[in-house]
């Protein structure tokens, strides 16, 4: 009963959101945001748990402003993506100002395969469609399988519209197919701060332990594609911005558990900088740190939130 109702409440959004003038839906997705910080349920529990290590010194009160600012942020992300079906080439290529294209358009040219690896910051989606639509690549990426299957087949059709391969990342062919597609010369995007596999690598992330995905950093090993991180955030404006920072270099010693270890800490260190710079934008309303997660440890509380199913944590995405 509860999958049909969340398939359903996601099936309305698409269908009426979408119709709604931009200002409206912008107001819209505000007054919903405020409704749910309100109420204070565990999803916002956890965002705030979550930013408490982002920004230590906060006091109880900015705590409470960055988590009010974070699902504003988070449900500008559902808004946009609601609407994005229907927005023009130019809306969506005039909808982010990027920094440091010009690394993913040489890496597309040298023919060697990018690999795009983003934390859950802003509007990853928006981001795919600017790439697609503004670039004119088209790319791979994963998503976690979600129930009803019904869901997860929405999110395949609305993320395949906008010009990208989805993968599901239960199967374990993911990875291999990832693989081909970079040895052609393609483009593989993966979202990157948080590990749904087993196969996860432990980082230092803002002071403490969490895990993150290896693929991101196998891929590139080999494959030889370029290994771009990507942090993206919210300002004022209708625009979303989006910085590609420079290429990870695989490290030329040691075995490949070590060389994927160094480079997921690299990338990791990637994501801390750009979340400490805008932490209202960090979209992680679930348990990330160790400490959380295991039996035994202090754990913060469930948030009763699916993983995003547009995702593409590693091998994992």
């Amino acid at each position: 009963m509860r999958e049909r109702l969340t398939d359903s409440l996601y099936g309305l959004g698409w269908s009426a959101v979408k119709h709604l003038p931009e200002p409206v839906a912008v107001r819209l997705g505000r007054t919903v945001a405020d409704a749910v910080w309100k109420r204070r349920g565990r999803g916002v529990r956890q965002l705030e748990a979550n930013l408490a290590r982002v920004v230590p010194d906060a006091s109880p009160q900015r705590l409470a402003e960055l988590s009010k600012a974070g699902m504003r942020s988070y449900l500008r992300y559902w808004m946009e993506s609601f609407r994005l079906p229907v927005w023009s080439a130019e809306r969506i290529r005039d909808g982010v100002e990027v920094e440091g294209v010009h690394y993913v358009e040489d890496g597309m040219a040298s023919g060697r395969g990018v690999v795009i690896a983003l934390p859950h910051l802003g509007n990853w989606d928006l981001a795919g469609a600017w790439i697609t639509t503004r670039l004119g690549i088209s790319f791979t990426t994963v998503a976690e399988r979600l129930k009803p299957e019904t869901l997860y087949d929405r999110f395949v059709a609305y993320r395949e519209g906008l010009g990208m391969e989805v993968l599901p990342h239960t199967g374990g062919s993911a990875f291999g197919t990832l693989a081909r597609r970079l040895r052609k010369g393609g483009m593989v995007c993966l979202v990157a701060d948080r590990d749904l596999s087993a196969s996860g690598i432990e980082v230092e992330f803002f002071g403490e332990t969490a895990r993150m995905p290896a693929g991101p950093a196998l891929l590139a090993q080999q494959t030889g594609a370029l290994l771009l991180p990507v942090t993206l955030w919210y300002d004022d404006s209708p625009v979303m911005k989006a910085r590609v920072h420079p290429p990870l270099e695989v490290p030329e010693s040691g075995d490949r558990h070590s060389r994927t270890a160094r480079m997921t800490q690299e990338l990791a260190d990637v994501y801390a900088a750009g979340i400490a710079d805008h932490p209202q934008d960090w979209h992680m309303l679930q348990r990330l740190w160790l400490s959380d997660l295991r039996p035994g440890t202090r754990r913060a509380p469930d948030t009763g939130v699916a993983a995003d199913p547009g995702a593409g944590e590693g091998e994992r995405s």
